[in-house]
């Protein structure tokens, strides 16, 4: 059988580190209704390295590797079985959890780690619709998003927004607002994306020049 337990390299390591931050992405938006567990392989009886809403199943950081994420682990490799499994299980005190486990991959394309996310099936169903709900939502804002098939659909759907939100704001003077428009697009960072420049300037009925004035005074290089 293949050995399972691995040493990580200093990329493996910051591969590792990075899925941290995605784990508490992850538990910011799922909310405390979900575990969300990170392992590393490279101590399998401490393999958790993050662990966020671990009263689910009663473990913190530096609890051991479970005995199924170890026969996964097992099959993908002898067999190059799926790298993800998702199933139904229970907890210390038997009860239900929906859960996933997801291989992580480091260099050369070996498993050094896994994400597990559990779901607390005894939620009360109201709980878990409140927490995708705004005003549930304590660190969370109410944000517009643009989104788009295509960049340049993009770029036209933010500039009419930003230019519908600054021609209504009465304390910009009107000789001002196409300076305001672009400082606004800057800020959103749209000048990132190709072609930002000339589609701006045709949409706001100026010259690419203007545009270039505005983002020069702002000391940026917008994408080609």
């Amino acid at each position: 059988m293949e050995q399972i337990a691995v040493t990580l390299t200093r990329e493996d390591h910051m591969i590792l580190e990075s899925y941290k931050t995605l784990a508490e992405g992850l538990s910011d938006y799922l909310g405390s209704s979900y575990e969300i567990v990170l392992h590393s392989l490279e101590d399998l009886d401490r393999s958790v390295i993050k662990i966020l809403n671990g009263y689910h199943t009663g473990r913190r950081e530096g609890a051991p590797i479970t005995d199924l994420a170890l026969e996964m682990l097992s099959r993908i490799g002898e067999n190059g079985g799926t790298p993800y499994v998702s199933y139904f299980t229970k907890n210390k005190k038997e009860e239900p959890l929906k859960s996933s486990t997801i291989a992580i991959r480091g260099k050369g394309g070996r498993v050094i780690g896994l994400l597990c996310i559990n779901c607390y099936l005894n939620t009360p169903l109201a709980d878990i619709i409140s927490s995708f709900t705004p005003r549930a939502a304590h660190n969370t804002q109410s944000i517009p998003e643009t989104f788009s098939d295509t960049s340049g659909d993009m770029i036209e759907n933010t500039v009419l927004q930003v230019r519908e939100l600054i021609s209504a704001d009465p304390s910009i003077p009107p000789s001002a607002k196409n300076r305001a428009i672009v400082t606004a697009l800057y800020e959103k960072g749209i000048f990132n994306l190709k072609d930002a420049v000339v589609r701006t300037a045709t949409l706001l009925g100026i010259s690419k020049n203007t545009v270039y004035l505005h983002l020069r005074n702002l000391s940026v290089r917008p994408a080609g």
